[in-house]
């Protein structure tokens, strides 16, 4: 029988993509605030763990690899290895390879041009463990003779398969009696299953053992030659408080005290830690088990904190595998399903209003309700903080900007802001070309910025917050802004515009979104060639979003992207006009008034609390025949600060509604964002705000010139 690896080398593949991005942004801390231990363990953890779950599937090419970045991690660890920018820079390299490996090895053939990039990597780490550095690994691994009998503590993990591969533990113990005194041997059996569960070809057992000899450690490692395949094998010397955090380290994680952890891994005998334990019941104010063993002298002080870091990491841990990884098209085909729901329990709706009856209306409108939890539930599921996404481009800020001879910061804000797993994912491009180009266009050279009166170092900012059912994302920089007039040239040079005349200063940075604008001077691998901002527009574009330019000159530029929270569901207001239908997102929505005759002076605005208030009519705007409304209706609407209303008919009411997309031939339509599958059967047009409040306002500001010019 065959057995499919695939789900668990998918699982792999997720999990090494998840360690590398965490060990990416340890690097980058490190860079920032100094050779930290937790963020130098962090690191070496990533790298451990895809290197032993890539040996569980046989990816010889990632295990090779990795194996020498842990051995340098391990030199910055023990303090051999001083840790620098050049050396960080190198570090992000090899996870930038390790990616690539676990890529290339899941799907099957490793290119020989990634084996020679991984060999040039591996030479430049090598050169990080020259003299006194290789001296004293090569000391540690192999060991030299000592001079007189010393201490060592060996700590066997037996692997599963130890007595399958013809090996047995008792002959094990025995031929290490023989290389000196074995002064302790301690046997822990808390894998062993129950009874009934137990394999008895399976080993389940684990020793800690004290070694006094003269022997080199290189003569220890070779009594586990035979083992080391299958079972883990820690030798470390005794006196040395250092020498125990790999042994913490290499305890099984598990819900263990702290002195569990200290037991198991020979840093305190079982004596010690039951005086220790009578010690702490005896005092009425019961100390802490680590500050009695310290006073006993058992243990160092640093070797219980790092029992306590052990301990907290577990914890964490734990926490972590309380959440179920779930396949995003599961996710998506439940959002699917719930939304056919809404709108078969919306029809049931409509034909329950039809029937005369109370029991059936407090049945639907109970059906109703759990229905909408159940929506609300599922969106939930979908909502991903976008703080993942803003993190990954601390490494593109670092590498672009020494590339280009800058000094950049980035500064992140509104990490914690939710929204909808889909806009996570198509936004990254659009945000990767707004973040160079700040980079590169933005942010000017050092002497520069010194001869304008501001700090060397540049500063480019990524933030965002919830506005109004929308989510804004902006991308800041305190570079040398945008010129006007050096965009409106290239404009007409590209004959995009004629003039600028009546153009505002927001039309003019917007021209920056043209198809081919660039006003970079030279084509680099960063930009110049204009296809990079229209990538942008268009993206936007397709997730019914809009973007908006602010700029100084010689102050900086914000560029502000408005995105709706979900592609899927929405609350709506239902209009009508005529016998058509429509939908507003009630999130905009900020009242109702009637109208009140045509308009002011002639114009299609209105006075609403001593403030024009333009507005547009649907049924001219969507050319609907008939004759309208003895009362019509002004909906108010706002988005991005800005209102303007929206002339109906009838006001039918709150809903909930799926979004379905147009076809292809309503592309040209601008002010239909999309349509929903009302419960009676008709189909409503899901309008498109931004698009009709600016359509509003240049209404409007065109009446003004004309008004003006009429004198």
């Amino acid at each position: 029988m065959s057995l499919d690896f695939s789900g668990a080398l998918k699982a792999f593949a997720q999990e090494s993509k998840e360690l590398l991005a965490e060990m990416e942004q340890s690097l980058l801390t490190l860079e920032e605030e100094g050779a930290k231990k937790e963020l130098v363990d962090a690191v070496f953890r990533a790298a451990h763990t895809i290197k032993g779950s890539g040996g569980l599937f046989g990816l010889d090419h990632v295990v090779a690899f990795t194996h020498d970045v842990e051995g340098v991690l391990d030199a910055v660890r023990d303090g051999r290895l001083d840790i620098d920018g050049d050396l960080i820079s190198l570090l992000l390299s090899c996870g930038d390879q390790i990616g690539r490996l676990v890529e290339s090895s899941l799907a099957g053939e490793v290119e020989e041009e990634l084996l020679r990039k991984g060999a040039a990597l591996q030479a430049m780490l090598q050169r990080y463990l020259p003299g006194s550095a290789m001296a004293a690994i090569r000391e540690e691994t192999a060991g030299e003779t000592p001079q007189g009998a010393r201490g060592w503590h060996i700590s066997l993990r037996c692997g599963r398969d130890l007595l399958r591969d013809g090996m047995d533990p008792l002959s094990i113990l025995h031929y290490i009696s023989t290389l000196g005194e074995l002064a302790r041997v301690t046997t822990f059996c808390g894998h062993m299953p129950a009874a009934e569960e137990m394999d008895p070809e399976s080993c389940y057992l684990a020793f800690e053992m004290d070694l006094i000899t003269e022997q080199a450690k290189e003569e220890i490692e070779d009594a586990f030659e035979f083992v080391s395949a299958s079972s883990e094998v820690r030798i470390t010397p005794v006196g040395d408080p250092d020498s125990w955090d790999k042994a913490i380290e290499a305890t099984p994680d598990g819900d263990q005290r702290l002195g569990e952890i200290l037991l198991e891994s020979g840093a305190v005998t079982r004596n010690e830690l039951e005086q220790a334990l009578k010690q702490q019941e005896s005092v009425p104010e019961r100390p802490k088990l680590g500050e009695i063993l310290v006073a006993r002298s058992a243990v160092q002080e640093k070797t219980v904190n790092t029992a306590l870091e052990k301990q907290a990491g577990v914890v964490k841990k734990q926490r972590q595998d309380s959440f179920l990884k779930v396949d995003a098209q599961k996710l998506d085909h439940l959002i699917n399903l719930i939304g056919e729901l809404m709108i078969a329990n919306a029809e049931v709706r409509v034909r329950a209003e039809r029937i005369q009856e109370s029991v059936l209306h407090e049945s639907v409108a109970n059906s109703t309700r759990f229905i909408e939890a159940v929506r609300d539930c599922a969106l939930s599921l979908r909502m991903v903080q976008i703080g993942d996404t803003f993190n990954r481009f601390q490494r593109v800020v670092r590498d672009l900007a020494r590339d280009l001879g800058k000094d950049i910061r980035l500064v992140i804000s509104g990490g914690d802001t939710d929204l909808d797993k889909t806009l996570v994912e198509r936004i990254s491009e659009p945000l990767t070309h707004l973040v160079r180009n700040a980079i590169d266009h933005g942010i000017e050279s050092d002497t520069l910025r010194r001869e304008r009166g501001k700090a060397a170092t540049g500063v480019i900012r990524l933030n965002a917050f919830h506005e109004r059912g929308s989510i804004v994302i902006e991308v800041s920089d305190d570079g040398g802004g945008m010129n006007p007039e050096k965009i409106v040239a290239k404009a007409i040079e590209k004959q995009l515009i004629r003039s600028s005349e009546g153009m505002s200063d927001g039309d003019i940075f917007k021209l920056i979104f043209e198809p081919g604008f660039s006003t970079a001077e030279q084509v680099t691998n960063v930009s110049g060639r204009g296809v990079g901002m229209d990538a942008v527009k268009k993206t936007l574009e397709e997730l019914r979003g809009s973007v908006e330019v602010e700029s100084a000159l010689g102050k900086g530029s914000t560029i502000r992207m408005r995105l709706p929270l979900t592609l899927a569901i929405i609350n709506g207001f239902l209009v009508g006009v005529g016998d058509s239908k429509y939908v507003v997102p009630l999130e905009m929505v900020d009242e109702c008034v009637e109208l009140n005759g045509d308009g002011d002076g002639g114009g299609d605005f209105m006075g609403l609390r001593g403030l024009a208030l333009p507005f547009l009519r649907l049924r001219d705007l969507f050319s609907i025949d008939g004759r309208p409304a003895d009362r019509q209706s002004v909906v108010v609407v706002q988005y991005a600060g800005r209102r303007a209303g929206l002339v109906v008919d009838r006001l039918m009411g709150e809903l909930q509604t799926v979004i379905k997309p147009l076809g292809d031939i309503f592309t040209p339509l601008k002010w239909v964002s999309g349509c929903t599958l009302l419960g009676s059967g008709d189909v409503g047009l899901i309008l498109d705000i931004p698009e009709l409040v600016t359509r509003a306002e240049h209404a409007q500001n065109q009446f003004a010139g004309r008004k003006m010019a009429a004198g």
